[in-house]
């Protein structure tokens, strides 16, 4: 099988190819060129490319940087500033498996003559019962990548291949020592790619739109209770910067209204929701059922939570839970195997 590997400098697309090789098949490694702007860091940058091409010369095999930052720039950086100055929290990495690596890239593959494209994320795909294919989490729990690959569908996923989702982070790093390769110790990558540490997202975003300051409003009470520097940076459920209420507990951000420069706060009690709102909804195999219960997880490490999926496209949680943030996914999982997934809008 003609495989091309996405390799992004790191320990796991490093070990996801070095095991298609040993399997045998003809692999060919390729590095994205997505950004490379001031804010050049984590798996967009040179020392990442640098670091693939050096791994993919270790096992044998060809390698590319294929330049798609033109397409990156609109569909996952501007999209994250606009999402900001609408007050909404989004996830560019989800966003840059959607519309870049599962979707230009994969078809740039198909372009090519490759029978499948891998990628080193911890998630396995597996033949479904009944045909066609589906999304499992990942072996390792602590690792597990399914919630950032829950948009897929399963014309994308018959042609994906995750050769580490059946490995725990540990063996992964265990198996690039014994083959010598330099990514064996590298650290995994934590932030925003395209976001440098030096500035921040406040620094990036400041950069290429307005920020401004905001009143933070008590739920209960109707009373202005302090400022915030920039709205637009303010997200639902935070608690860091908005203080205490009267009782002396911390207020969590409940709402944010970006033209009336205001952020709303309530108490612990008062910052839960008994749902969420989706919009743009993928599945995998077809939609569930009004009414099905599921599994949602609402963050990249959130904890999963039950719920039932209802008409309209809400999600029901069984007991109420901290307010997820619009623009970030939601994924649907009947017990691991994912089901489908859909961003917040409120």
């Amino acid at each position: 099988m003609r495989v091309l590997v996405a390799m992004s400098g790191g320990v796991d697309s490093s070990v996801a190819a070095a095991l298609l090789v040993e399997e045998g098949h003809d692999v060919v490694g390729a590095t994205l060129k997505l950004w490379g702007g001031p804010s050049d860091s984590g798996c967009c940058s040179v020392a990442d490319v640098d670091d693939a091409r050096r791994v993919a010369q270790q096992l044998g095999i060809d390698h590319h940087v294929f330049n798609l930052t033109d397409e990156f720039e609109a569909q996952v950086v501007g999209p994250y500033v606009a999402a900001h100055a609408a007050g909404r929290t989004p996830n560019p990495c989800i966003e840059c498996n959607r519309h870049i690596k599962f979707d230009r890239l994969l078809a740039r593959s198909r372009r090519l003559g490759f029978d499948a494209l891998a990628t080193g994320h911890h998630a396995r795909v597996e033949r479904a019962d009944g045909g066609g294919h589906r999304l499992r989490r990942g072996a390792d729990p602590l690792k597990d990548q399914s919630y950032v690959l829950s948009m897929l569908d399963r014309e994308q996923l018959a042609g994906i291949v995750l050769p580490v989702g059946h490995l725990t982070k540990s063996q992964v790093r265990e198996h690039a020592a014994r083959l010598g390769l330099r990514t064996a110790g590298k650290p995994d990558s934590q932030d925003v790619c395209f976001v440098h540490g030096d500035v921040g997202r406040e620094g990036f975003l400041s950069r290429r739109m307005a920020l401004h300051p905001g009143t933070v409003v008590d739920r209960s009470t109707g009373d202005a209770v302090g400022r915030v520097d920039a709205v637009e940076l303010v997200t639902v459920g935070q608690r860091r910067g908005m203080g205490q209420g009267a009782d002396g507990g911390r207020r969590y951000v409940v709402a944010v209204d970006v033209p009336a420069r205001r952020v709303l706060v309530g108490s612990s009690e008062e910052a839960t929701v008994e749902g969420v709102a989706l919009t743009s909804i993928t599945w995998v195999a077809g939609p569930l059922a009004p009414g099905t219960p599921a599994v949602a997880q609402v963050s990249a490490h959130g904890r999963p939570v039950p719920c039932r999926f209802e008409a309209g496209g809400t999600v029901r949680f069984t007991e109420r839970q901290r307010p997820v943030a619009p623009g970030q996914t939601v994924a649907l999982y009947d017990h691991d195997v994912v089901v489908g997934a859909g961003i917040v809008k409120r």
